[in-house]
């Protein structure tokens, strides 16, 4: 339409969701998205919605774009789950390695701010590290652990997963996360018996 700036609504929702990765959600003001985005408050309220709608459809974003890559990763954990759990680690550490993106990880620091959330957002982060279990747990399951041990491992796994992306915030070095990874697929080896 003529006189009606037209934008593109996945770079403004890549854009909030750098904003909201980078600052968190409590630090981040509608003032802050419109310079992120480019995009004036009422154009923003009207297109992609009120701060909590806008943060619920980046962390959407986010846990799908992600999730995809940690499935894909954990494929083949039926034939080789320590290579499948090695593989859902290296997803996390080209992320945190990317200079392009915030360290971290905007659902682990979603999380850590449930205080300050409103009960929507809360939930949907918590759902979120839910899953991240989950998709442990069942590819463990697949590479032939027992429900005990599987949940076990997938409950260690996921937070040592979490602990990278804080880890990362706080300057830690890529040897050192690395190291931090390969302790945690150490002792998950033993139980599988290194079969790898």
């Amino acid at each position: 339409m003529a006189g009606k700036k037209q934008f593109d609504i996945a770079t403004a929702l890549d854009a909030a969701m750098i904003q909201f990765w980078r600052a968190g959600y409590a630090d981040t003001s509608v003032d802050d998205l419109s310079r992120a985005t480019g995009l004036n408050r009422s154009s923003i309220y009207s297109s992609l919605g009120d701060k909590d709608t806008l943060f619920l459809r980046c962390l959407e974003r986010y846990s799908t774009r992600y999730g995809e890559k940690y499935d894909a990763a954990l494929s083949g954990a039926a034939d080789r789950p320590l290579a499948a759990a090695r593989a859902f680690f290296d997803v996390t550490l080209e992320r945190i390695a990317d200079p392009g993106l915030p360290d971290g990880c905007l659902v682990a620091q979603t999380v850590m701010a449930t205080p300050v959330l409103s009960a929507a957002v809360a939930a949907r982060a918590r759902e979120a590290i839910g899953f991240q279990h989950t998709r442990l747990r069942d590819a463990l399951k697949a590479g032939r652990l027992d429900d005990e041990a599987a949940d076990s491992y997938a409950a260690h796994l996921a937070a040592v997963n979490q602990s990278l992306a804080v880890l990362s915030r706080a300057g830690t070095s890529t040897e050192q996360l690395r190291a931090v990874v390969d302790a945690a697929l150490g002792a998950l080896a033993q139980s599988l018996g290194a079969r790898d």
